[in-house]
């Protein structure tokens, strides 16, 4: 009987009591690989294992440039060769007891995917989710109705895929500092969002829900781009032709060991392996073998799975959509447009003027990072024209302008040459009456737009 068949309850007591017996042990290696630092993890073997160890190496920011990975039976054993950001090996002496205390102190996660906009409060920040369809400006107002309910973000993620978008924002309180936790103010806050995200033409618009606990960021916007189904093959953008060609996603049965055995292969890029991992685990397959190359240009990874009831995939239907998740999870994150950086000094409304900036000039966000160091914004955009296509250098050099030189810089070789920056405030003054305040007029959240 397969060790996943048995009754979930039952299943987890066991787990507890076993991984209390058999914590997480992990060793480094530095002397066996003279580029790399090899990683070991083995423990008893649980059900989300691998996805977890792969979530601490990606969050401690390690490339992992191979991996092999064995959890058949009720041992779990991985063996990652990893370097740091520059590519050097781990010269820390706590590398093993970080990744140690942090695999155990992760809890099990698993969290509803039915919503669109939940909103959890925390103990510093509240955290909103949104997914719905992507369209020029749609950013914008998000930020625009939060600056105008007295929100302040102090950090985010969007990403956006095939038409759809998905953001988790964390928010608080613009005179208090805190969390957000009066209960008509974030029905108000939920229901206005709603209302951005469904626009005129969305017809997979979703229900409002509350969020009950916390998960890991970006695993949670994987969730929620597969609950709202981007994978699906339709008229939606998924990159030019000579993108979808170097992606290959295949799949074969291994009869012999009744499993079935996915392959990828795809240009390398940083969180890839935690991208595959955590698509996998959250539609119910367990990786019981794999392998992971990942030491140039392209990588390849292939993994020996079943499905959580212990059986391998017999139906080209779910075949397909096993490559399509597979697909839609690379290039979710994949990078596509012009990469700009915003250093500046925090204050409540910075996301909202900057995004009605971007949307004012023709400018699509297609991925965002918002971080907030102490007093500074540390913001990254990746942004296209409205047509998804490259902006033109004197659309770019415009917007700089207008937000400040030193305060938006771009991130591309083309311009590394660019003519001499000069210092810069946000010019908003002659930009106070605009569209997005006419947005806002239509709301009910101001009562003048002339």
């Amino acid at each position: 009987m397969d060790c996943w068949s048995s009754s979930l309850a039952v299943d987890e007591e066991f787990e507890k009591l076993v991984i209390r017996m058999n914590p997480p042990r992990v060793t480094v290696d530095n002397t066996s690989s003279r580029t790399t630092t090899l990683i070991k993890v083995d423990s008893a073997n649980k059900r989300g294992s691998l996805l977890e160890v792969v979530q601490v190496l990606t969050d401690m920011n390690l490339i992992i440039r191979r991996a092999y990975i064995s959890s058949d039976g009720e041992w779990f054993m991985d063996v990652f060769h990893v370097t740091d950001q520059n590519g050097d090996k781990l010269l820390e002496a706590d590398v093993a007891d970080r990744i140690q205390q942090s695999l155990g102190s992760r809890g099990r996660s698993f969290r509803s995917l039915r919503r669109s906009v939940g909103v959890q409060a925390a103990a510093e920040h509240t955290t909103i989710e949104l997914t719905g369809r992507d369209r020029p400006g749609l950013l914008s107002e998000v930020f625009a109705v939060l600056a105008d309910l007295k929100c302040n973000v102090v950090a985010a993620e969007v990403w956006t895929h095939n038409s759809r978008m998905a953001s988790v924002v964390y928010i608080t309180d613009e005179e208090t500092g805190l969390s957000i936790d009066n209960a008509d103010r974030l029905a108000k806050i939920r229901q206005l969002l709603q209302y951005v995200l469904k626009g005129d033409r969305d017809k997979r618009s979703a229900n409002t829900a509350v969020s009950l606990g916390s998960t890991h960021k970006e695993r949670r916007l994987h969730q929620m781009m597969y609950a709202d189904r981007d994978y699906d093959i339709n008229d939606g953008d998924c990159g030019s032709t000579s993108n979808r060609s170097k992606l290959l996603v295949t799949m074969d049965d291994c009869s012999e060991k009744k499993y079935t055995v996915v392959s990828l292969r795809c240009p390398d890029r940083p969180k890839l392996l935690f991208d595959t991992v955590c698509t996998l685990t959250d539609m119910q397959y367990v990786v019981y073998h794999g392998t992971v190359i990942a030491e140039g240009p392209e990588a390849y990874q292939e993994y020996y799975i079943r499905h959580t009831d212990g059986y391998p995939i017999n139906c080209e239907t779910e075949r397909q959509r096993v490559i399509h998740c597979l697909e839609a999870a690379i290039r979710r994150r994949t990078s596509e447009g012009m990469q700009l950086e915003l250093c500046s000094e925090d204050r409540v409304g910075l996301l909202s003027d900057v995004t009605r900036i971007f949307r004012e000039n023709g400018l699509l966000v297609s991925r965002a990072e918002v971080t907030t160091r102490g007093s500074q914004a540390m913001n990254i955009f990746y942004v296209t024209d409205a047509s998804g296509n490259s902006v033109k250098r004197e659309t770019i050099e415009a917007v700089r302008k207008e937000i400040g030189q030193t305060i938006l810089r771009v991130k591309d070789d083309m311009y590394s040459k660019s003519p001499s920056q000069e210092s810069g405030r946000f010019s908003l003054g002659s930009l106070f009456r605009s569209s997005s305040e006419k947005f806002l007029y239509n709301l009910g959240l101001i009562k003048s737009c002339s």
